[in-house]
């Protein structure tokens, strides 16, 4: 059992994170994993459909980002708008922290903000001087490892074209490779899980049990659950849809229709109920998200390919290339 925060890492090539994304969405490439077979191939993204049995049915998660990235006024502090708490209450994460301890105060758009608390997680709780919409002028929060301002471009593409239900703070990355036209081809129904900051925690820990999901809102309708319920399999589009159907799903697999909140942590072993067949993008070492894929894959098979990608010169994270496993 690998059960150690460094049995999941890997060495890549700063050059192979992709920063931008590429002119069309669909022109991704996607690596095929067959796990009975133990084999790998190199294809297309808009090669998906032929890999798919009658019956499928793909699962996306249509959680919308929120434009949730503001600067203060002097351009010295970044904040990331996690909830609105009340008319004139704000949680946001801040950085550089040091510069906002309790007491501290700043403008955003002339808007005096005051830090009225630090949560164990290092969140700020800050009150405002007046009641205002800090999305309404906000940005795209790109990850860190996309280390610029986003700009229009990022408005629409760091997006999926599905995106319904907003909540997230960072994109269901696995999604952002359809167009509307692929999905018109394909059975397909949607959930949703609002992505949380937590997506990008680091985890400390190396004994990886030791680690602790930030909780995420989800929810599944009556509708969706039925036709989970009456598919032949189901290829779950994202990690953030693995962990909505496992949530909600019973001993003998059966998806329920919920809302609520999951922490749920899935790595290595993990016996999956709900989930088939998995597309995903290839993920930072030693993330939550590379050792969910692991349990799904099996961890040795996991890294054999992504040591293919990386030969093979595949664009890696969010905006970068994707995976299906079948």
């Amino acid at each position: 059992m690998s059960a150690r925060l460094s049995d999941y890492d890997y060495d890549l090539p700063q050059e192979l994170i992709a920063q931008r994304p590429l002119q069309r969405r669909e022109d991704s490439r996607m690596m095929v994993l067959h796990r009975a077979a133990q084999t790998i191939e190199q294809r297309q993204f808009r090669e998906l459909k032929m890999f798919l049995q009658p019956g499928d049915l793909l699962v996306l998660n249509d959680t919308r980002v929120l434009p949730a990235r503001r600067f203060s006024d002097d351009g010295a502090i970044e904040f990331l708008f996690l909830e609105r708490l009340g008319p004139k209450h704000w949680k946001c994460l801040v950085r550089p922290g040091r510069k906002m301890r309790v007491g501290a105060t700043t403008k955003i758009a002339e808007v005096t903000l005051r830090v009225e608390e630090i949560t164990a997680d290092g969140e700020r709780i800050v009150t405002l001087d007046k009641n205002v919409d800090l999305y309404a002028g906000g940005s795209m929060p790109l990850p860190p490892y996309i280390p610029r301002h986003s700009d229009e471009r990022d408005t629409a593409r760091y997006q999926t074209v599905f995106a319904h239900a907003p909540g997230a703070v960072a994109a269901p990355t696995a999604g952002l490779h359809f167009t509307s036209e692929i999905l018109r081809e394909i059975q397909h129904t949607f959930v949703t899980l609002h992505v949380g900051p937590g997506t990008f925690l680091l985890v400390r820990s190396e004994k990886i049990a030791e680690h602790r999901m930030h909780a995420e809102c989800f929810s599944i309708s009556p509708e969706a659950a039925r036709q989970i319920s009456n598919a032949h399999r189901i290829v779950a589009v994202g990690t953030t849809t693995v962990r909505t159907l496992e949530s909600a799903s019973r001993a003998d697999g059966e998806v329920l229709a919920r809302e609520g909140a999951t922490s749920l942590f899935i790595y290595p072993p993990y016996d999956f109920r709900a989930v088939d067949v998995l597309l995903t993008n290839f993920h930072l070492p030693r993330s939550t998200l590379l050792m969910l894929v692991s349990a799904f894959a099996g961890r040795e098979f996991l890294l054999r390919a992504y040591e293919e990608a990386i030969r093979e010169r595949y664009r890696f994270y969010s905006y970068g290339d994707c995976m299906l496993i079948l």
